[in-house]
């Protein structure tokens, strides 16, 4: 016959048994092995004035593939690329509320739109009736700016929660506040016009996936954050197929940072692509690069070297005459092999 002291041993060890189970029982249900499925892209372009981010946002949709939708702030200058690729738009006119964005974010929804890009999200901040134009309204009504900042501040969660649980890959571009930096290239002083902060909420960039910094001279991007590993230390312009290589990412889990990353030579054979010039030249564009910088193979080129054609093909892109010039350069090249 067991003691009382024996008998409450007998309880305390049945009650840590009890515990312990318990424990163990909480561990198996509330922590599971960490798993990457399948998810949707969250992207920003930011840049100044001229670093075609829309045009960016576009190339990249077009990657992404399916039905491609835009939120359009921009006094209509998201239709100015019908040519790139199929899209639809939506134009919101000031007041730039937080809630007209939620409504198109959710209309897009509903319409199945396989890609949503906000053009621009800078406004639902700064631009006329934006977060910054109701805390003003509001500040002078309670004449206080902290409790103005509590009284907008949950429309401007709203807008970021629409945007992080939509359906939809979606793409939004945020000017930067511009800067100019003074460099001396080649014994000449140069003036350059650069991006600066996105004019939005301080810290709204962390709730992307990938943020690409885009500059004018080239529309150059690089990665300031990058979650995908894609785009560490590179130097791009946009184009379908960064937008295959992040649905590739997003969509399959065993992929590989560095089997997802899209080679120098690939993207600049993308703008070489559509400059409309026949493919034999390629090869003859290939020659006269690796001829120019001493190399054996366009991928090893430096990033320099990169970002010097990337800008060449863009101008020769844009002007009609350069890429008239450029395609006699490769023609007589040819001839003369």
């Amino acid at each position: 016959m067991p003691t009382a002291k024996t008998e409450s041993s007998t309880k305390r060890a049945s009650t840590n048994i009890a515990g312990n189970a318990c424990v163990q029982i909480m561990e198996v249900t509330m922590f599971q092995k960490a798993q990457r499925s399948s998810s949707k892209l969250r992207l920003a372009l930011t840049g100044p004035a001229g670093s075609g981010k829309t045009f960016s946002s576009l190339q990249i949709a077009k990657g992404l593939g399916g039905r491609i939708a835009m939120i359009d702030t921009e006094r209509g200058s998201g239709s100015l690329y019908a040519n790139i690729v199929d899209y639809d738009v939506l134009k919101l006119d000031p007041p730039f509320e937080p809630r007209k964005y939620i409504e198109g974010i959710k209309a897009a929804e509903e319409a199945g739109y396989n890609v949503l890009i906000i053009d621009s999200l800078s406004h639902a901040w700064a631009g006329e009736g934006g977060i910054l134009t109701l805390h003003d309204r509001t500040a002078k009504a309670v004449r206080n700016s902290f409790d103005a900042w509590r009284e907008v501040t949950p429309q401007h969660n709203q807008l970021v929660d629409a945007i992080l649980a939509s359906s939809c890959h979606v793409i939004v571009t945020m000017r930067t506040k511009t800067g100019y930096e003074v460099t001396s290239e080649h014994g000449k002083t140069k003036v350059s016009k650069v991006g600066l902060a996105p004019i939005q909420r301080e810290g709204l960039e962390y709730e992307f996936t990938v943020v690409m910094d885009l500059s004018i001279e080239g529309h150059v991007a690089t990665a300031s954050k990058d979650r995908t590993g894609i785009f560490d230390g590179t130097r791009l312009t946009p184009s379908p197929a960064m937008g295959e290589g992040l649905l590739n990412w997003l969509n399959n889990s065993e992929i590989s940072t560095e089997t997802g990353k899209i080679s120098d030579a690939d993207r600049l054979a993308e703008i070489f692509a559509q400059l409309g010039l026949n493919d034999d030249l390629w090869e003859e564009y290939r020659g006269y690069v690796c001829e120019r910088y001493g190399v054996c193979a366009m991928k090893e080129m430096n990033a320099r070297q990169v970002d010097e054609q990337t800008t060449l093909l863009k101008q020769c892109l844009a002007l009609e005459k350069k890429r008239a010039q450029f395609s006699e350069i490769l023609r007589d090249r040819k001839l003369a092999a």
